[in-house]
């Protein structure tokens, strides 16, 4: 299987879950997800939603924006009231991908309306490709 681009964040995730001293087994069982596929994840084999993002930041006790970010569902020029808004949106477990798209188009056209730069979000993009 083909490592896709998610950033660094298995690397991160790794990281993170060693400096917390919980083994692979006992952070995918605090955040409610499998073991292989917690493994994926920290190896690049997989791109978790923001839901699962969600549930492994609370799990580690670390900000689920940054792990956003490193996946690349968020972007991390943004301002942080945006970034947090669609931390929200996009983590909300009572809204649909569909629905949290349209959200996000909202919201965006607003800002737009409002003279803000529009800004499309990457969790609809898939993996980005890099030069290299």
């Amino acid at each position: 299987m083909a490592s896709l681009n998610v950033g660094n964040l298995g690397e991160y995730l790794r990281e993170q879950r060693r400096n917390a001293q919980l083994s692979l087994r006992q952070l995918a069982e605090a955040a409610g997800v499998s073991n292989p596929y917690l493994s994926q994840i920290e190896r690049g084999l997989r791109k978790p939603s923001a839901e699962v993002l969600q549930q492994v930041a609370k799990a580690l006790r670390i900000s689920a924006e940054t792990l956003y970010v490193r996946a690349g569902i968020l972007d991390a020029e943004r301002g942080r009231d945006e970034v947090e808004t669609r931390a929200v949106i996009l983590a909300d477990p009572t809204l649909n991908e569909r629905q949290k798209q349209v959200l996000l188009q909202v919201y965006d056209s607003f800002r737009k309306e409002n003279g803000h730069e529009e800004t499309p979000s990457r969790s609809d993009a898939g993996p980005r490709q890099t030069a290299g």
